[in-house]
């Protein structure tokens, strides 16, 4: 049996490799460009602001301080109470005082009936010295009593009114509308005895202000402005205008500034230590109180309106060098552009650097534009981008 192959299966060997030998060789093909939304800056009318940070302060606040000496009786509020002015908060035994008030009438009462005998002696005298009945030191000697009855009358009416105020201080109460502290002194502890006694506090928190700091550089930005306007540089001209401008306050927890005031004072001159100026604004803040002493708060106060282009805060991003955004070209190439960023409003944030109203700025896919590729840019709608309408 022979081993070698036949001319039939040699024949159906070439053939079997003619497809191969005839096949194209494969080629890379690129991806397609990756896929971006752009837009133009939003172009808009936008209201530059003073911005400071701060802490809320009460309206009032005082120390409810024994001001007589005693047995504390009651105690006629509950810790946290709101209470109104004139109030009864405290009471002290009165029994002592009740009785230096009757003891300081009587005296009076005496002191009155003297006052009449001695007004009726020297009457009674000043006749019968017309006559020579007696003599002038006789009247000089009336007079004199006279004066001295009348002397210890203003004596006995001025121990009637402290005594008459020491019972009054019996009774602690409120001096104005506010919210109290818990009591600070139980029932039947002995208060005011050689010491300054705090019975409780008492704080106003409607209206409340918000003290900030406005520093140099917004200092002389106002200066500056004013001078601008024509007005001269005239600082206090100024912060008087200051009083007529809202402010607008948020706390940590706002978004926004839900809360409307108004500058309700201002130092008169800068603090050299801290080179800042320091303002009070007041606020409403009526039951439920949400504004509360002591708080972190932001505060604001609006300037000028101009126009100004805007971008969402998504659509940029951060770099060692700071904020930048990614700009699509008119052949699709991303242009990396560093931008300089103003006050921040819902989302958006004004740009005062670095961009134009027509430039094409990559909203969303970010990640998938890298500077010097190419992209396939395209409008929120789907649509290709506008050109340059200039």
């Amino acid at each position: 049996m022979s081993l070698c192959p036949s001319r039939e299966a040699l024949l159906l060997s070439a053939l079997a490799l003619l497809p191969i030998a005839c096949e194209e060789p494969n080629e890379y093909v690129a991806p397609p460009p990756p896929s971006v939304t752009v837009a133009q800056p939003e172009q808009r009318v936008v209201t530059d602001y003073l911005e400071f940070t701060g802490r809320m302060v009460s309206f009032a606040e005082a120390d409810l301080v024994a001001r007589v000496e005693g047995v504390l009786e009651t105690v006629d509020f509950k810790d946290g109470d709101l209470v109104q002015a004139g109030q009864l908060l405290f009471t002290i035994d009165d029994s002592e005082y009740l009785a230096d008030v009757q003891s300081a009438e009587a005296k009076l009462a005496g002191t009155v009936a003297s006052l009449a005998l001695a007004e009726a002696t020297l009457t009674r005298k000043q006749k019968a010295a017309e006559t020579n009945a007696v003599s002038e030191i006789d009247v000089l000697e009336a007079q004199a009593e006279q004066d001295g009855a009348e002397a210890d009358k203003l004596g006995a009416e001025a121990d009637l009114v402290r005594a008459r105020l020491d019972l009054e201080w019996t009774r602690v109460l409120a001096p104005f509308d506010g919210r109290m502290s818990r009591s600070l002194v139980d029932p039947g502890n002995l208060v005011g005895a050689n010491e300054r006694t705090v019975l409780a506090r008492i704080v106003q928190a409607d209206p409340i202000f918000a003290e900030f700091d406005m520093n140099e550089r917004d200092l002389l930005r106002l200066i500056r402005r004013k001078s601008e306007r024509g007005g001269g540089a005239d600082l206090k001209a100024e912060l008087e205008q200051f009083r007529t401008r809202s402010l607008e306050l948020g706390l940590a927890n706002n978004e926004d500034y839900p809360y409307s005031g108004t500058i309700h004072y201002a130092d008169p001159d800068v603090d050299p230590g801290t080179g800042t100026l320091l303002l009070r604004g007041i606020f409403d803040n009526p039951i439920p109180r949400k504004l509360i002493p002591g708080v972190f708060a932001r505060v604001r106060t609006p300037l000028d309106e101009r126009e100004a282009l805007l971008l969402p805060e998504s659509a940029l991003g951060t770099d060692q060098a700071g904020k930048y955004a990614l700009i699509v070209g008119k052949d699709g190439i991303v242009e990396h552009r560093p931008v300089v960023l103003g006050m921040a409003e819902h989302g958006m944030v004004v740009i005062e650097k670095g961009l134009g109203p027509y430039d094409q700025v990559v909203v969303k896919g970010l990640l998938r534009a890298r500077p010097g590729s190419q992209v396939s840019a395209h409008t929120e709608g789907g649509s290709a981008p506008a050109t340059d309408a200039r």
